[in-house]
Protein backbone atom coordinates (compact mmCIF):
# COMPACT_ATOMS: atom_id res chain seq x y z
CA UNK A 1 0.00 0.00 0.00
CA UNK A 2 2.88 2.49 0.56
CA UNK A 3 4.58 1.82 -2.30
CA UNK A 4 1.51 2.60 -4.26
CA UNK A 5 0.94 6.01 -2.46
CA UNK A 6 4.29 6.60 -3.10
CA UNK A 7 3.94 6.04 -7.00
CA UNK A 8 0.85 7.22 -7.01
CA UNK A 9 2.85 10.88 -5.60
CA UNK A 10 5.18 10.79 -7.72
CA UNK A 11 3.10 10.54 -10.95
CA UNK A 12 1.20 13.56 -9.36
CA UNK A 13 4.56 15.40 -9.22
CA UNK A 14 6.03 15.07 -12.91
CA UNK A 15 2.51 15.72 -14.09
CA UNK A 16 2.70 19.17 -12.11
CA UNK A 17 6.21 20.02 -13.06
CA UNK A 18 5.23 18.94 -16.99
CA UNK A 19 2.15 21.51 -16.30
CA UNK A 20 4.03 24.78 -14.62
CA UNK A 21 7.35 24.03 -16.92
CA UNK A 22 6.87 27.66 -18.89
CA UNK A 23 6.32 28.76 -15.00
CA UNK A 24 9.64 27.42 -13.76
CA UNK A 25 11.78 29.92 -12.13
CA UNK A 26 14.44 31.15 -14.10
CA UNK A 27 17.33 33.43 -13.69
CA UNK A 28 15.38 36.55 -15.63
CA UNK A 29 12.43 35.32 -12.73
CA UNK A 30 15.06 35.66 -9.21
CA UNK A 31 16.34 39.27 -10.74
CA UNK A 32 13.16 40.53 -11.26
CA UNK A 33 12.20 39.64 -7.75
CA UNK A 34 15.51 40.83 -6.61
CA UNK A 35 14.78 44.27 -8.45
CA UNK A 36 11.23 44.94 -7.12
CA UNK A 37 12.34 43.69 -3.38
CA UNK A 38 15.12 46.42 -3.30
CA UNK A 39 12.69 48.89 -5.04
CA UNK A 40 10.61 48.32 -2.12
CA UNK A 41 13.30 48.82 0.20
CA UNK A 42 13.98 52.35 -1.10
CA UNK A 43 10.27 52.91 -0.72
CA UNK A 44 10.29 52.37 2.29
CA UNK A 45 13.40 55.17 3.13
CA UNK A 46 10.38 57.62 2.56
CA UNK A 47 9.04 57.00 5.90
CA UNK A 48 12.75 57.20 6.93
CA UNK A 49 12.55 60.78 5.20
CA UNK A 50 9.82 61.57 6.91
CA UNK A 51 10.67 60.88 10.25
CA UNK A 52 14.48 62.54 10.07
CA UNK A 53 12.71 65.53 8.85
CA UNK A 54 9.66 65.93 11.47
CA UNK A 55 12.04 65.02 14.53
CA UNK A 56 14.48 67.59 13.60
CA UNK A 57 10.99 70.40 13.38
CA UNK A 58 9.51 72.11 15.85
CA UNK A 59 6.28 70.33 16.77
CA UNK A 60 3.85 73.06 15.09
CA UNK A 61 5.45 72.29 11.70
CA UNK A 62 5.08 68.51 11.90
CA UNK A 63 1.89 67.98 9.76
CA UNK A 64 3.50 69.77 6.90
CA UNK A 65 6.96 67.64 6.72
CA UNK A 66 5.15 64.76 6.91
CA UNK A 67 2.59 65.74 4.07
CA UNK A 68 5.35 67.25 1.61
CA UNK A 69 7.39 63.61 2.07
CA UNK A 70 3.51 61.90 1.17
CA UNK A 71 3.06 64.11 -1.54
CA UNK A 72 6.77 63.79 -2.80
CA UNK A 73 6.62 60.15 -3.40
CA UNK A 74 2.84 60.99 -5.30
CA UNK A 75 4.24 63.46 -7.54
CA UNK A 76 7.64 61.39 -8.05
CA UNK A 77 5.46 58.30 -9.32
CA UNK A 78 2.97 60.33 -11.54
CA UNK A 79 6.02 62.66 -13.06
CA UNK A 80 8.25 59.70 -13.38
CA UNK A 81 5.46 58.14 -15.08
CA UNK A 82 4.15 60.30 -17.39
CA UNK A 83 7.62 62.19 -18.18
CA UNK A 84 10.81 61.13 -15.93
CA UNK A 85 11.23 57.87 -17.59
CA UNK A 86 11.26 58.67 -21.10
CA UNK A 87 13.62 61.77 -20.73
CA UNK A 88 15.97 59.51 -18.78
CA UNK A 89 15.89 56.60 -20.32
CA UNK A 90 13.41 57.16 -23.48
CA UNK A 91 16.34 57.01 -26.42
CA UNK A 92 19.95 57.06 -26.47
CA UNK A 93 20.68 61.00 -26.98
CA UNK A 94 23.54 62.26 -25.11
CA UNK A 95 21.45 65.06 -23.33
CA UNK A 96 18.12 63.75 -22.33
CA UNK A 97 15.00 60.97 -24.53
CA UNK A 98 12.96 61.78 -26.54
CA UNK A 99 10.70 58.64 -26.33
CA UNK A 100 8.56 56.81 -24.54
CA UNK A 101 6.17 59.24 -22.69
CA UNK A 102 3.41 57.89 -20.08
CA UNK A 103 5.61 54.58 -21.19
CA UNK A 104 4.32 54.19 -24.17
CA UNK A 105 6.09 52.18 -26.90
CA UNK A 106 9.31 51.72 -25.37
CA UNK A 107 10.75 47.78 -25.39
CA UNK A 108 10.65 45.38 -22.76
CA UNK A 109 14.27 45.16 -20.49
CA UNK A 110 16.66 42.41 -20.72
CA UNK A 111 15.96 39.86 -18.02
CA UNK A 112 13.61 42.56 -15.92
CA UNK A 113 10.16 43.68 -17.34
CA UNK A 114 9.80 47.36 -18.39
CA UNK A 115 7.30 48.20 -15.43
CA UNK A 116 9.60 46.34 -12.88
CA UNK A 117 12.87 48.89 -13.94
CA UNK A 118 10.39 52.32 -14.23
CA UNK A 119 9.66 51.34 -9.91
CA UNK A 120 12.91 50.83 -8.99
CA UNK A 121 13.86 54.42 -11.01
CA UNK A 122 10.49 55.97 -10.16
CA UNK A 123 11.53 55.05 -6.23
CA UNK A 124 15.09 56.86 -6.80
CA UNK A 125 13.63 59.87 -8.18
CA UNK A 126 11.06 60.02 -5.25
CA UNK A 127 14.06 60.49 -2.94
CA UNK A 128 16.08 62.80 -4.76
CA UNK A 129 12.72 65.08 -4.53
CA UNK A 130 11.96 64.41 -0.53
CA UNK A 131 15.73 65.76 0.06
CA UNK A 132 14.53 69.07 0.12
CA UNK A 133 11.78 68.98 2.35
CA UNK A 134 13.88 69.26 5.51
CA UNK A 135 16.63 71.93 3.91
CA UNK A 136 13.41 74.69 3.24
CA UNK A 137 11.30 73.15 6.55
CA UNK A 138 9.00 75.70 8.79
CA UNK A 139 9.38 78.39 6.20
CA UNK A 140 8.05 77.28 2.68
CA UNK A 141 4.45 77.48 1.06
CA UNK A 142 3.00 73.95 0.54
CA UNK A 143 1.52 74.97 -3.15
CA UNK A 144 5.31 75.92 -3.57
CA UNK A 145 6.52 72.64 -2.61
CA UNK A 146 4.06 71.03 -4.65
CA UNK A 147 5.18 72.96 -7.54
CA UNK A 148 8.70 71.95 -7.26
CA UNK A 149 8.25 68.15 -6.18
CA UNK A 150 6.41 67.55 -9.66
CA UNK A 151 8.95 69.96 -11.59
CA UNK A 152 12.07 67.91 -10.25
CA UNK A 153 10.89 64.71 -10.27
CA UNK A 154 9.07 64.98 -13.99
CA UNK A 155 11.46 67.09 -15.98
CA UNK A 156 14.78 67.95 -13.96
CA UNK A 157 15.89 65.35 -12.10
CA UNK A 158 15.55 62.81 -15.20
CA UNK A 159 18.12 65.09 -17.54
CA UNK A 160 21.24 64.18 -15.47
CA UNK A 161 20.21 60.87 -14.37
CA UNK A 162 20.36 60.22 -18.66
CA UNK A 163 23.83 61.26 -18.30
CA UNK A 164 24.87 59.62 -15.91
CA UNK A 165 22.88 55.93 -16.46
CA UNK A 166 20.83 56.49 -19.73
CA UNK A 167 21.87 54.68 -23.07
CA UNK A 168 24.40 57.40 -24.87
CA UNK A 169 24.24 59.69 -21.62
CA UNK A 170 27.44 61.82 -22.37
CA UNK A 171 28.68 61.64 -18.87
CA UNK A 172 28.23 57.80 -19.37
CA UNK A 173 30.20 57.70 -22.32
CA UNK A 174 33.21 59.44 -20.90
CA UNK A 175 33.57 56.86 -18.29
CA UNK A 176 31.85 58.81 -15.51
CA UNK A 177 31.12 56.10 -12.85
CA UNK A 178 28.35 56.54 -9.92
CA UNK A 179 27.35 53.03 -8.72
CA UNK A 180 23.98 53.92 -7.33
CA UNK A 181 23.83 58.04 -6.94
CA UNK A 182 26.09 59.71 -4.75
CA UNK A 183 25.84 62.61 -6.92
CA UNK A 184 22.78 61.80 -9.53
CA UNK A 185 20.50 61.16 -6.70
CA UNK A 186 22.22 62.66 -3.43
CA UNK A 187 24.08 65.40 -4.43
CA UNK A 188 21.28 66.43 -7.00
CA UNK A 189 18.75 66.83 -3.77
CA UNK A 190 21.65 68.32 -1.73
CA UNK A 191 22.05 70.96 -4.66
CA UNK A 192 18.53 71.71 -4.82
CA UNK A 193 18.02 71.86 -1.18
CA UNK A 194 21.13 74.38 -1.12
CA UNK A 195 19.40 76.55 -3.51
CA UNK A 196 16.08 76.96 -2.26
CA UNK A 197 17.40 77.22 1.59
CA UNK A 198 19.60 80.50 -0.04
CA UNK A 199 16.26 81.51 -2.06
CA UNK A 200 13.74 81.57 0.89
CA UNK A 201 16.14 82.63 3.63
CA UNK A 202 16.70 81.33 7.27
CA UNK A 203 14.15 81.11 9.30
CA UNK A 204 12.64 84.16 12.20
CA UNK A 205 14.97 83.59 15.05
CA UNK A 206 17.78 81.82 13.50
CA UNK A 207 20.44 83.97 13.12
CA UNK A 208 21.11 87.27 14.88
CA UNK A 209 22.32 90.99 13.64
CA UNK A 210 26.01 90.47 14.85
CA UNK A 211 26.50 87.30 13.24
CA UNK A 212 25.85 84.86 15.98
CA UNK A 213 23.31 82.18 16.01
CA UNK A 214 20.43 80.45 17.84
CA UNK A 215 20.00 76.81 17.84
CA UNK A 216 16.42 75.89 16.76
CA UNK A 217 15.82 71.99 18.39
CA UNK A 218 14.14 69.77 16.92
CA UNK A 219 11.13 68.31 18.66
CA UNK A 220 11.71 64.31 18.83
CA UNK A 221 15.00 63.11 18.51
CA UNK A 222 13.71 59.42 18.88
CA UNK A 223 11.51 60.42 15.71
CA UNK A 224 14.89 61.41 14.12
CA UNK A 225 16.67 58.03 15.74
CA UNK A 226 13.97 56.02 14.32
CA UNK A 227 14.31 57.80 10.74
CA UNK A 228 18.26 57.37 10.39
CA UNK A 229 17.65 53.16 11.08
CA UNK A 230 15.16 53.24 8.44
CA UNK A 231 16.95 55.02 5.94
CA UNK A 232 19.89 52.50 7.02
CA UNK A 233 17.85 49.87 6.67
CA UNK A 234 16.68 51.14 3.12
CA UNK A 235 19.45 51.80 1.83
CA UNK A 236 20.72 48.28 1.44
CA UNK A 237 17.97 48.30 -1.37
CA UNK A 238 19.36 51.34 -2.54
CA UNK A 239 22.76 50.33 -2.85
CA UNK A 240 22.00 46.35 -3.41
CA UNK A 241 19.29 47.16 -5.76
CA UNK A 242 21.41 48.95 -8.04
CA UNK A 243 23.20 45.41 -8.61
CA UNK A 244 20.26 44.73 -10.87
CA UNK A 245 21.02 41.45 -11.37
CA UNK A 246 21.69 39.07 -8.22
CA UNK A 247 25.81 37.70 -8.41
CA UNK A 248 26.18 36.99 -4.91
CA UNK A 249 29.67 37.73 -4.64
CA UNK A 250 29.01 41.40 -6.00
CA UNK A 251 25.89 42.30 -3.41
CA UNK A 252 27.82 40.70 -0.55
CA UNK A 253 29.99 43.32 -1.11
CA UNK A 254 27.91 45.70 -1.68
CA UNK A 255 26.27 45.33 1.64
CA UNK A 256 29.15 44.89 3.66
CA UNK A 257 30.49 48.55 2.09
CA UNK A 258 27.16 49.68 3.04
CA UNK A 259 27.45 48.86 6.60
CA UNK A 260 30.81 49.74 7.10
CA UNK A 261 30.70 52.98 5.38
CA UNK A 262 28.19 54.78 8.07
CA UNK A 263 29.19 52.92 10.87
CA UNK A 264 32.55 54.66 10.38
CA UNK A 265 30.85 57.86 9.80
CA UNK A 266 28.92 57.82 12.93
CA UNK A 267 32.26 57.25 15.05
CA UNK A 268 34.17 60.32 13.10
CA UNK A 269 31.38 62.37 13.82
CA UNK A 270 31.16 62.11 16.83
CA UNK A 271 34.22 62.50 18.09
CA UNK A 272 35.36 65.82 15.62
CA UNK A 273 31.82 66.93 17.22
CA UNK A 274 33.03 65.80 20.83
CA UNK A 275 35.97 67.49 20.02
CA UNK A 276 34.81 71.13 18.91
CA UNK A 277 31.81 70.82 20.86
CA UNK A 278 32.85 69.28 24.22
CA UNK A 279 30.10 66.37 24.21
CA UNK A 280 29.18 64.06 21.90
CA UNK A 281 26.00 65.32 20.06
CA UNK A 282 23.09 62.80 18.77
CA UNK A 283 21.72 64.44 15.95
CA UNK A 284 25.36 65.27 14.75
CA UNK A 285 25.97 61.26 14.87
CA UNK A 286 23.21 60.16 13.44
CA UNK A 287 24.13 62.69 10.61
CA UNK A 288 27.34 61.06 10.29
CA UNK A 289 25.20 57.44 9.86
CA UNK A 290 23.58 59.21 6.95
CA UNK A 291 26.68 61.07 5.86
CA UNK A 292 28.63 57.46 5.51
CA UNK A 293 25.35 55.54 3.50
CA UNK A 294 25.10 59.05 1.00
CA UNK A 295 29.29 58.66 0.65
CA UNK A 296 29.32 54.96 0.05
CA UNK A 297 26.85 55.02 -2.55
CA UNK A 298 28.62 55.92 -5.84
CA UNK A 299 31.50 53.37 -5.29
CA UNK A 300 30.00 50.36 -3.17
CA UNK A 301 30.45 47.87 -5.68
CA UNK A 302 34.02 48.89 -6.35
CA UNK A 303 35.81 49.43 -3.12
CA UNK A 304 36.84 46.99 -0.77
CA UNK A 305 35.46 47.03 2.57
CA UNK A 306 38.49 48.52 3.88
CA UNK A 307 38.32 51.23 1.22
CA UNK A 308 34.73 51.82 2.80
CA UNK A 309 35.58 52.87 6.09
CA UNK A 310 37.84 55.56 4.90
CA UNK A 311 35.53 56.70 2.64
CA UNK A 312 32.40 56.29 5.54
CA UNK A 313 35.14 58.45 7.66
CA UNK A 314 36.21 60.58 5.88
CA UNK A 315 32.25 61.51 5.46
CA UNK A 316 31.49 61.93 9.27
CA UNK A 317 34.59 64.46 9.07
CA UNK A 318 32.98 65.97 5.57
CA UNK A 319 29.56 66.14 6.81
CA UNK A 320 30.61 68.13 10.40
CA UNK A 321 32.47 70.99 8.33
CA UNK A 322 29.59 71.66 6.32
CA UNK A 323 27.36 71.97 8.79
CA UNK A 324 29.81 74.39 10.35
CA UNK A 325 30.58 76.17 7.33
CA UNK A 326 26.78 76.56 6.52
CA UNK A 327 26.00 78.07 9.80
CA UNK A 328 28.84 80.90 9.27
CA UNK A 329 27.43 81.78 6.07
CA UNK A 330 24.07 81.86 7.87
CA UNK A 331 22.22 79.64 5.44
CA UNK A 332 19.74 78.05 7.42
CA UNK A 333 19.01 74.13 6.63
CA UNK A 334 17.17 72.47 9.40
CA UNK A 335 18.44 68.67 8.99
CA UNK A 336 21.44 69.33 7.25
CA UNK A 337 20.38 68.49 3.68
CA UNK A 338 22.96 69.89 1.93
CA UNK A 339 25.72 68.84 3.89
CA UNK A 340 24.59 65.30 4.47
CA UNK A 341 23.61 64.51 0.84
CA UNK A 342 25.23 67.54 -0.71
CA UNK A 343 28.91 67.78 0.35
CA UNK A 344 28.96 64.50 1.19
CA UNK A 345 27.84 62.90 -2.38
CA UNK A 346 30.40 64.92 -3.77
CA UNK A 347 32.98 63.25 -1.46
CA UNK A 348 31.53 59.75 -2.50
CA UNK A 349 31.68 60.47 -6.22
CA UNK A 350 35.16 61.52 -6.04
CA UNK A 351 36.69 58.92 -3.83
CA UNK A 352 35.87 56.55 -6.85
CA UNK A 353 38.62 58.05 -8.33
CA UNK A 354 40.55 57.30 -5.47
CA UNK A 355 39.79 53.80 -4.12
CA UNK A 356 38.03 52.42 -7.23
CA UNK A 357 39.50 48.41 -8.35
CA UNK A 358 39.22 46.62 -12.07
CA UNK A 359 39.24 44.13 -10.67
CA UNK A 360 35.88 44.48 -9.07
CA UNK A 361 34.13 45.61 -11.64
CA UNK A 362 35.25 49.81 -12.28
CA UNK A 363 36.79 49.20 -15.57
CA UNK A 364 39.34 51.21 -14.27
CA UNK A 365 41.83 51.37 -11.29
CA UNK A 366 41.71 54.46 -8.95
CA UNK A 367 44.78 56.89 -7.95
CA UNK A 368 45.33 54.83 -4.73
CA UNK A 369 45.68 51.45 -6.78
CA UNK A 370 48.14 53.00 -9.86
CA UNK A 371 45.40 54.22 -11.96
CA UNK A 372 46.70 57.85 -12.31
CA UNK A 373 44.56 60.82 -12.07
CA UNK A 374 42.44 60.10 -14.95
CA UNK A 375 39.42 58.53 -13.59
CA UNK A 376 39.31 61.48 -10.85
CA UNK A 377 38.97 64.23 -13.87
CA UNK A 378 36.27 62.43 -14.97
CA UNK A 379 34.53 62.42 -11.84
CA UNK A 380 34.92 65.78 -11.36
CA UNK A 381 34.03 66.89 -14.92
CA UNK A 382 30.81 65.04 -13.72
CA UNK A 383 29.98 66.22 -10.51
CA UNK A 384 30.69 69.80 -12.48
CA UNK A 385 28.53 69.19 -14.80
CA UNK A 386 25.20 67.60 -12.96
CA UNK A 387 25.41 70.31 -10.40
CA UNK A 388 25.80 73.32 -12.66
CA UNK A 389 22.90 72.47 -14.20
CA UNK A 390 20.82 71.75 -10.89
CA UNK A 391 21.61 74.57 -9.39
CA UNK A 392 20.78 76.75 -12.75
CA UNK A 393 17.92 74.77 -13.00
CA UNK A 394 16.32 74.46 -9.30
CA UNK A 395 17.50 78.86 -9.20
CA UNK A 396 15.37 79.21 -12.06
CA UNK A 397 12.00 77.15 -10.98
CA UNK A 398 12.13 78.65 -7.66
CA UNK A 399 12.44 81.64 -9.00
CA UNK A 400 9.52 81.35 -11.47
CA UNK A 401 7.51 79.73 -8.35
CA UNK A 402 8.43 82.88 -5.97
CA UNK A 403 7.22 85.03 -8.75
CA UNK A 404 3.55 83.52 -8.89
CA UNK A 405 2.46 82.07 -6.01
CA UNK A 406 5.65 83.11 -4.20
CA UNK A 407 8.32 80.65 -1.98
CA UNK A 408 7.56 81.44 1.36
CA UNK A 409 4.88 81.41 4.28
CA UNK A 410 3.93 85.10 6.08
CA UNK A 411 5.44 86.17 9.48
CA UNK A 412 2.18 85.47 11.07
CA UNK A 413 2.10 81.96 9.69
CA UNK A 414 5.96 80.82 10.58
CA UNK A 415 5.28 81.78 14.18
CA UNK A 416 2.07 80.34 14.45
CA UNK A 417 2.93 77.42 12.67
CA UNK A 418 2.41 75.52 9.43
CA UNK A 419 0.34 72.97 10.79
CA UNK A 420 -2.51 75.70 12.26
CA UNK A 421 -2.51 77.65 9.16
CA UNK A 422 -2.01 75.75 5.88
CA UNK A 423 -3.56 71.92 6.98
CA UNK A 424 -5.85 73.25 10.03
CA UNK A 425 -4.72 70.59 12.24
CA UNK A 426 -1.67 69.92 15.02
CA UNK A 427 0.07 67.05 15.04
CA UNK A 428 0.27 66.81 19.11
CA UNK A 429 -3.35 68.30 20.00
CA UNK A 430 -4.37 68.56 22.91
CA UNK A 431 -7.18 67.17 24.97
CA UNK A 432 -9.94 69.30 25.31
CA UNK A 433 -13.22 68.88 27.44
CA UNK A 434 -16.50 70.29 26.10
CA UNK A 435 -19.72 71.15 28.22
CA UNK A 436 -22.18 68.87 26.73
CA UNK A 437 -25.34 70.91 27.95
Amino acid sequence: MYSIIVDACALSTEAAVAQDTPKALTIETLDTVWLLLAAVLVFFMQAGFGLVETGMVRSKNAANVLFKNLLDFAFAALGFFAFGYAIMFGGDGPLFGTTGWFLIGLPEGEGTPLLATWFFQAVFAGAAATIVAGAVAERMKFAAYLCYSFIITAFIYPVTGHWVWGSGGWLAEVGFFDFAGSTAVHAVGGVAALVGAMLLGPRRGRFNADGSQNVIAGHSLPLVTLGVFILWFGWYGFNAGAQSWGDPAAVARIITNTTLAPAAGVVSAMLLAWMMYGKPDLTISLNGALAGLVGITASCLIVSPGAAIFIGAISGVVVVGAIALLNTLRIDDPIGAFPVHGACGIWGTLAVGLWGQNKLGAGFNGLFYGGGFGQLWIQCLGIGACLAFIAIAMWIVFKAIDATIGLRVPLETELRGLDIDEHGHESYSGFQIFNAE
